[in-house]
Order: C-alpha cells, then structure tokens, then sequence
C-alpha cells in the first residue's frame, strides 16, 4: 500500500496511516506522535466496569510501550535485559525441548486417527513458560494467565458491550491483584527477578504493576498468535527454510497489525494534515513494508522482538519436522481479531491419510 495517503476512518474514530514509509517516519518520531493512547481502552469502558478495575486499585500509569516522559529510558534498559541477544539465545534449547514434547503429542493424536488444535497442544503454553524463566518468575499458573492475557486484549483493544465489559474487567482485576502480591513480596524479599528489578530502581507499585501487566502479556501471547498465524498458513505446505517463513508471516500476517499514537501539534503526514490530539493508527503489516515494522521501531521497538522471532523459527521448524503429512481440518478458522491483535484462535490439523 504504498503511497496511499493518510485517511480519517469515521468507524474507528482515528486516522490511518498504512504507507510503510509514513508509518516509519510516524514511530521515529516520538515527541510529535506521542505513545500516550497506545493502550487506552479502543472503547471507552462503563462506569460499572471502571469500578470492578477501581475496587482491584488497578493503574496504567506510563511504563513502557505508552511512557513518553523521562522515566521510558531507565525503565526500557532495564527491562531489556532480560531480553538481551544472548539470553534468547541461551533459551533456545528449552523452547526446542518443550515444543518437541508437545508436537511428539500432537504426532500421536494424529496417527490414532484424531483432530489436533495446534494453538492450544503448542502455540498457547510454550511462549508463556520462556518468558516467564527468561523474567525469573516461578509458581506461576499458566492458564490463569492465558485468561488473563486474552481477556486483557480484548478489554483494552476489542469492542465489548457493557455487560462483557464487567466480565473482562474481573478478570483483569484478578490479574492487577496477582501483580500486586508479586511486588509486595519482593518488597520484602527482593531476588533478580523482574519485579525485583524494577522495584530496584524505585518505581511506585502501580508502576511496577503496569509495567509486568503489559509485559507479561506481549512477552507471550503475542507470540502465542504469531506462531498460531504461522501455522494457519504453513500447516500442510511446511517451508524449507524456517527463518524465512517467519519474515514472511511477520510481513504479512503478523499477530500485531497496527498500533496507536496521538499527536502532540499539528503536523503533516505526507500530504495529509493532521490536527493536535489527533488519534493515529499505524498499519504495521500487510502492506509491502520491511518485516521489522511488525515490532515497530524507534525508542518503543519491541523488545522481545528476538525473541518471538526465535520461538516462531523453532515452532515451524519442529512441526515440519514432527508433522509432514497434516492437512488443516479448517479453512477458515475462528478469529482473534481485535484492533491491535489478530490470529487465528484455533488450528485444527489431521493426517493426510484421513482427509475426507
């Protein structure tokens, strides 16, 4: 989409942005197009599912992907840390290990003749176990936080209705009160955790808590649905070279196909001219830009980016290798499709020999 100029979209309420170029030029310039709205709820909560957040003392002050004051630096580093080149490296084994012991599993449901969800038997738990070695955190229940990730998605970026709005609202309380625990025990007891880290470096609790409630849910159920988007489109037809298929599918079909800003004066987007306070929502995929735009770029680049693409690399790489002979079950599969987040919720395979 290239060249195609900036437009207001009266269904979203925001101006979007899709040239790959302008979208660049948007996120390398954080004091005109500031983070502040990048994870405001896309639609504005009830006054009941306010007070279910409220009841919990749930806060977002700025932390990471929507700080655009002086505290981003120290908060970023710190946190990139835990995410350095070396440490996603030296995670590799365990990502192999644990998504083999899923796809021999899968391997076996499907020569007993059966129908595999490969987003739930593999995309769904090995993302969340990395990361939460990789942050040092242990005694962690996995499904809770599954719910509470999926749940926190389309809270802040789907379209619920009031009454769906005070379920997700629960759920995100439970998850803003599970934060909580975590940082007063490491007040107590710090360690070399992600929480203690960040109280180490003086930040209030609600800032503690902010930081871990978006980082625990982008360091790993994004990459839950990029490697579900990665297997909707392989399954069946597996690559040889695994590193490439992922660059393809972050191009193209990544988990995370736009993100947000607001404009801090009037400014010019190309031709377009722009308003102060304006919404903007980037196209980060699917319209001819380099893959890297997929994890944005700039001082708020994702900083898990090596990351995901390591566990997506080893996802296609092992399932070609455990499931050469799979045909999906389903064209057209259940949705997750939010304004930020899109993939497929399930991905139902069986052996070839069984396809009708």
């Amino acid at each position: 989409m290239s060249g195609c100029p900036a437009r207001y979209d009266d269904d979203l309420g925001m101006w979007v942005v899709a040239d790959p170029g302008e979208v660049r030029d948007v996120l390398l310039d954080p004091g005109v197009f500031r983070p502040d709205n990048a994870v405001l709820a896309h639609t504005p909560l009830s006054v009941a599912a306010l007070r279910i957040l409220s009841s919990a003392g749930f806060a977002l002050p700025p932390a990471l992907a929507n700080n655009g004051g002086p505290s981003h630096r120290a908060i970023r580093a710190a946190v990139a840390r835990f995410f350095s080149p070396a440490r996603v490296a030296a995670a590799e084994p365990r990502t192999r290990e644990l998504t083999a012991a899923r796809l021999e599993m899968v391997r076996r449901s499907l020569a007993a003749g059966g129908t595999v969800d490969l987003v739930q038997t593999v995309a769904a738990g090995v993302p969340a176990l990395v990361v939460l070695d990789l942050l040092g955190l242990e005694a962690v229940d996995v499904p809770a936080l599954k719910r509470w990730s999926l749940d926190s998605l389309e809270l802040f970026w789907g379209r619920p209705d009031p009454a769906r709005q005070q379920e997700l609202a629960r759920t995100a309380a439970e998850f803003y009160a599970w934060l909580r625990t975590r940082v007063e025990a490491v007040r107590r007891s710090p360690g070399a955790d992600l929480f203690s880290v960040l109280a180490g470096l003086g930040l209030t609790d609600e800032e503690c808590c902010a930081v871990g409630y978006f980082l625990l849910i982008a360091g790993q159920e994004t990459t839950t649905q990029l490697i579900s988007a990665a297997y909707h489109r392989l399954a069946g037809r597996w690559p040889s070279d695994a590193s490439a298929a992922v660059e393809e599918v972050l191009r193209e079909v990544s988990s995370v196909p736009t993100w947000r800003r607001v404009t801090a004066e009037p400014v010019a987007v190309g031709d377009v001219k722009l308003p102060a306070g304006a919404p903007v929502l980037l196209s980060l995929t699917g319209t001819g830009g380099p893959a890297d735009l997929a994890f944005g770029i700039g001082i708020h680049r994702c900083l898990g980016a090596g990351l995901a693409r390591m566990e997506t690399r080893v996802a296609i790489e092992l399932a070609a290798a455990a499931l050469p002979d799979v045909v999906q079950a389903e064209a057209e599969p259940p949705m997750i499709d939010l304004l930020s987040f899109r993939a497929p919720a399930r991905v139902l395979v069986r052996a070839a020999a069984s396809a009708a």
